[in-house]
């Protein structure tokens, strides 16, 4: 048996995802769950190709011609403007972006998975969302819908929609937002938050971040007791922060 210190660790691949917002109460159509509020677009993948049938953002890796290694940023943002037409149909220029976020995977060894491992470091980016109707292909992308942060969180629980923990996540800080201009102003203030994930307990699977006192990184010090983290477990997803941001 091969162990886990011994597997081959997996490089990252750069890639760019993108929260296309909306206000719903300006919208002609709402669905009769979303209400007025926010909106984010949201797309399901195929189920025979990465992160089959999830419920994700328009995005993708970062093409070999798109990477400028002195602007990783730019790099993802390109890949997103990309992307967000490709999968979408939809043209939103890279000045419209607004850094969210950027995620990491765990390390190769303790990562779960089925087949090929794929470690994917992506940026997470905000953009209101340009006019004209959404596009998929039907190939990589089977369906989309627009969903409001709690409506979303609500299907997830039902068990209608599978959510990748950074999706979900992303949307659990979504809904602390009014509307757009709200979202657009707190991620134009705000530092993008860096999540490098790390598997701390499993069961529940328990992921932490930066800042939780837990975290194995012992260079930095945190008062015991400080959470950063995310549990999964059927009866529910908790995510806890108590550091300061």
């Amino acid at each position: 048996m091969t162990s886990a210190s011994s597997v081959e660790e997996i490089p990252l691949v750069a890639a760019a995802t993108v929260l296309l917002l909306r206000d719903a109460n300006s919208t002609e159509q709402n669905s009769p769950e979303s209400g007025a509020g926010i909106e984010v677009l949201m797309l399901r993948r195929n189920s025979k190709i990465a992160f089959g049938g999830m419920w994700v953002f328009p995005g993708g890796r970062v093409d070999a011609e798109e990477i400028d290694p002195a602007d990783e940023l730019g790099s993802a943002r390109r890949a997103a403007v990309r992307e967000t037409l490709e999968e979408a149909g939809l043209v939103v220029s890279a000045d419209q972006m607004t850094s969210w976020s950027y995620w990491e995977p765990p390390s190769s060894p303790a990562m779960t998975h089925k087949g090929p491992i794929r470690r994917f470091s992506t940026w997470f980016f905000a953009a209101p969302a340009p006019s004209g109707a959404v596009i998929i292909d039907d190939g990589e992308i089977k369906e989309h819908a627009w969903l409001t942060p709690q409506a979303a969180l609500h299907q997830h629980r039902a068990g209608a929609v599978e959510l990748a923990p950074p999706t979900w996540l992303t949307i659990t800080q979504l809904s602390a937002h009014a509307d757009v201009a709200a979202a657009m102003a707190w991620a134009a203030s705000s530092e993008p938050r860096r999540f490098c994930t790390r598997p701390i307990a499993a069961e529940p699977l328990t992921l932490a971040w930066d800042g939780d006192h837990a975290y194995p990184d012992l260079s930095v010090p945190v008062p015991d007791g400080q959470l950063h983290r995310l549990l999964i477990s059927s009866s529910g997803w908790e995510y806890h922060d108590t550091v300061p941001f």
